[in-house]
C-alpha cells in the first residue's frame, strides 16, 4: 500500500474525519504522529470509493501479524513497524484507546469493514490494525 497521508481532525458529529479520496490516508492530527515516543499514531482511510474502486487501505484486509509497514515522514525518514494485531469492531464501538496519547508507541491503521448496508450509511464496522516499532 502506498497512500499519501494528509492531516485530518474531527467532523461536526464527533467522528474522525476521513479523506474523501480513497487513495489517501488521514493522520489524526490531534494525536501522536508516526515515530513519536508515546501513544497511538492513527491513520484512517476508505476501503473503497462510492464507485467501487479499491482504496489504498483495502490492503489492510490482507495484513497479518508479522507483516511490515513503513511510514515515510515529511523529513524523508521512514519509520518501520511490525503488525501485532488486527480486529474488527462495529463503528459505534471504536475503542477509546485507539486514540491514546500515552503509553508505548504504536501505529493504528483503520478502514471500513463489512457488513455493508446502504440503508444504514454504508459499512457498519471498522478494521483496526495495530503495529509496533521495529528495528528495520
Amino acid at each position: 500500500m502506498s497512500a499519501r497521508v494528509v492531516p485530518v481532525g474531527v467532523r461536526d458529529d464527533g467522528r474522525t474525519d476521513v479523506p474523501a479520496d480513497p487513495a489517501q490516508a488521514g493522520w489524526y492530527r490531534f494525536g501522536p504522529a508516526p515515530g513519536d515516543a508515546a501513544g497511538s499514531a492513527v491513520l484512517v482511510g476508505h476501503v473503497d470509493s462510492r464507485t467501487g474502486e479499491l482504496g489504498e487501505l483495502a490492503a489492510l484486509y490482507d495484513v497479518r501479524a508479522g507483516d511490515r509497514v513503513g511510514v515515510r515522514r515529511g523529513d524523508g525518514t521512514t519509520i518501520a513497524y511490525e503488525v501485532v494485531a488486527r480486529r474488527t469492531v462495529t463503528k459505534d464501538r471504536l475503542p477509546a484507546d485507539v486514540f491514546r496519547r500515552e503509553g508505548d508507541p504504536v501505529l493504528t491503521l483503520i478502514t471500513c469493514a463489512p457488513p455493508y448496508d446502504p440503508g444504514r450509511g454504508g459499512y457498519q464496522s471498522n478494521l483496526i490494525v495495530t503495529a509496533v516499532r521495529s528495528a528495520s
